[in-house]
């Protein structure tokens, strides 16, 4: 099987560039998706993840997922938890303080971060292999013994906390929060992950530790690497980074989510346009019916310039700069969202529009033509997105995992998505759309 190079040296900066080696060209939009060689490895202690092998240069990335530990997991109370912990990891840990913390990354080329999702924590880290003694162990510090000092603690409380307030004002945070509030009434998702400057204010250093130790644990990590490491080198370093880790995560049984249809809010705020939003029901990631409702959804909204609602409003009308769908697959619900923003005494013209296409897709459903050209389409992205870099790549190995898709889906992605049928598309799109969408809108006048 050949060998795919997917190392961007640039983005590792200045110590790269001491090392003398010069940037590698990305090859992926040009090789074919099964060129990726996944290789499973398991531990001496048991912890396994999906390597990718690939010696052309000195470099090692990593992605890693705790399933389950995202913003769900916050406790009552305390929304904002597990996003706030998130930039405060590589903050000091062990008996290395915030800014000595910094340091060290800085002069090894070491380079990590964080993120909570709603469903999970995640965290990416790379290395140049001439420091990755340094690299790995810092990692394991941030993950098994942070600080969580008073001093950052607090400062990185403050950035979220400014970023809040500000979004106060921003229409599209305001329909992002609407959009959640109302299509997951009553459930953990309609929470912001970000939290409220209220729910923020709760969170102790006590609480941040008290997280991480039920949340990570070996029996809910998922871990995708690329790059110059061997699979029993790779097997040491994992018990060496998670092996101290408890077993089995302590995480709360989230109920699944129903998303609600048929409602309409609108939010008065004095801005010059008014943000739509549309909510319908979408699949789940394992369904049968997955790749049939993607590729119908690529064709109403999420095909960018080529779409239907992108054509109707944008190119025939001048509503708008845009307008998209797209179908998002959480572990307790899914949900397709369509999107645009036009002014404000145009806002029920774009709104009926949208509802007109809906009503087609769902009736007559796509062409054969425009099946041909999204299914073209989605399986040339997918190379380009997924597998145009080493983190790329990693993190395409964790998601195969999150998703339980099995380790040759790359391989098998492309004859999935040849072998949906018109009928199929058609099925899905009377389905999904046959319901009464739920509208956001935010502006100056409702729609």
């Amino acid at each position: 099987m050949t060998t795919l190079h997917l190392f961007n040296l640039k983005a590792l900066g200045g110590a790269v560039a001491a090392l003398g080696f010069s940037l590698v060209g990305t090859l992926a939009a040009t090789l074919p998706a099964a060129a990726v060689d996944i290789q499973e490895v398991t531990s001496p202690g048991g912890i396994t993840a999906l390597l990718v092998e690939d010696h052309t240069n000195p470099l090692i990335s990593m992605k890693f997922a705790f399933k389950g530990a995202g913003s769900t997991q916050d406790p009552e109370g305390k929304a904002g938890l597990a996003n706030l912990m998130s930039g405060l990891l590589d903050e000091g840990a062990g008996d290395i303080k915030s800014a000595a913390f910094q340091k060290r990354l800085d002069e090894t080329g070491v380079s990590m971060g964080f993120d909570a999702s709603l469903d999970n924590f995640t965290g990416s880290f790379r290395t140049i292999t001439k420091f990755e003694d340094q690299g790995f162990d810092l990692l394991r510090l941030a993950l098994t013994d942070p600080r969580f000092d008073e001093e950052p603690v607090n400062r990185i409380r403050g950035q979220i906390e400014t970023g809040i307030r500000a979004d106060k004002n921003d229409p599209n945070e305001v329909a992002s929060r609407a959009f959640r509030e109302t299509v997951f009434a009553g459930h953990p998702y309609a929470r912001p992950v970000e939290g409220t400057v209220e729910s923020l204010e709760k969170v102790t250093a006590d609480d941040l530790h008290a997280f991480r130790k039920r949340a990570f644990a070996r029996g809910n990590l998922i871990v995708g690497v690329v790059g110059d490491i061997t699979p029993k080198a790779l097997g040491r370093r994992l018990d060496e980074v998670f092996g101290a880790l408890p077993q089995t995560p302590d995480l709360r049984t989230i109920p699944p989510a129903t998303p609600v249809m048929g409602k309409t809010v609108s939010v008065d705020l004095q801005v010059p346009q008014t943000v739509i939003q549309f909510a319908l029901p979408g699949v789940p990631r394992k369904s049968d019916d997955f790749f049939a409702a993607y590729l119908m959804n690529h064709i109403l909204g999420g095909g960018s310039f080529t779409s239907r609602l992108f054509h109707e409003i944008r190119e025939k009308r001048g509503l708008a700069y845009g307008a998209s769908s797209w179908l998002a697959t959480y572990d307790h619900a899914a949900v397709i969202g369509i999107s645009t923003a036009t002014r404000s005494d145009k806002a029920a013209e774009t709104v009926k529009l949208i509802r007109a296409e809906i009503e087609r897709m769902a009736k007559d459903g796509p062409t054969a033509e425009e099946l041909r050209k999204a299914k073209d389409y989605v399986k040339g992205a997918y190379v380009v997105r997924n597998l145009d870099s080493s983190l790329a790549v990693a993190d395409t190995l964790v998601g195969i995992q999150l998703d339980d898709l099995g380790k040759d889906y790359i391989d098998r992605r492309q004859k999935l998505i040849d072998e949906v049928t018109l009928d199929q598309v058609k099925a899905a799109a009377k389905k999904l759309l046959s319901v009464q969408p739920t509208v956001i809108t935010v502006g100056s006048a409702g729609a």
